[in-house]
């Protein structure tokens, strides 16, 4: 299982925000480049990045901070406003190694299996849920569209991941959703990657001792307030 340590980017700095509220913002690390270094030399293996301001704007707001990021050496998986083939392959093109696609999985479909042909295990899909309900455009709109209708529609393409976030212990420091990030992974085929609610090592335990496949975890703001330690995580999932 793989720990993916999260940089989320607004108006070129790292922060997280509380429940994917935009106005409820707490500012980390003015220079998300030096936060992308911090977790390489602690010795983690990808990055998870988000442009908050492109996901809402529904383009590349924070295309230098990202390139910053890209700098520290460590794969990077991104999403945030990208939602067509040019922007795929521009930021594949700079070096990105897993590109998210959110509102664009649940409103063009089509844009992503023909991405996740175009380039094999490049593709993950974002399902961002509100009480099981795809959420998008930044998280503003909730669709009538669940988890598993989404990841039933992208089994058979080729895409490299479904990342699964409650929104609702999103920065909350709630405790991940472990029950139905279970029940996703053994619902479909596709690999998953749990996020939003990670509070402590403890989270990190339950999600490595279950059975259900998920292939990786994401956590923001535990590490950032210290409630969890990377080398800790690192050497829990690796024993896993």
């Amino acid at each position: 299982m793989n720990l993916y340590p999260a940089i989320d980017i607004k108006g070129g700095a790292c922060v997280r925000l509380l429940y994917g509220d935009m106005d409820a913002v707490t500012e980390y690390n003015p220079d998300p480049g030096d936060q992308a270094r911090r977790f390489a030399a602690a010795g983690c293996a990808w990055i998870h990045v988000v442009d908050l301001d492109g996901a809402v704007s529904g383009s590349a707001v924070n295309r230098d901070a990202v390139i910053a990021i890209l700098a520290a050496g460590l794969p990077v998986q991104l999403g945030g406003g990208i939602r067509d083939m040019a922007a795929i392959e521009r930021w594949i093109d700079q070096g990105i190694s897993r590109v998210i696609l959110g509102t664009a999985a649940l409103k063009d479909p089509q844009l992503v299996r023909d991405a996740a042909s175009a380039f094999p295990g490049r593709i993950a899909v974002g399902a961002d849920a509100r009480d099981g309900m795809i959420a998008a455009e930044g998280w503003v709109e909730t669709s009538e569209v669940a988890v598993t209708e989404l990841a039933k529609r992208f089994e058979d393409c080729g895409v490299a991941a479904m990342i699964f976030t409650d929104i609702g212990r999103d920065g909350a420091l709630k405790g991940v959703n472990l029950d139905a990030t279970a029940a996703l992974a053994r619902s479909t085929s596709l690999p998953v990657i749990a996020s939003g609610g990670v509070a402590s090592i403890d989270d990190i335990r339950a999600l490595a001792n279950d059975d259900s496949g998920i292939e990786g975890v994401i956590t923001g703001r535990a590490i950032y307030d210290g409630r969890l330690d990377i080398t800790e995580a690192l050497t829990v999932l690796e024993a896993a």
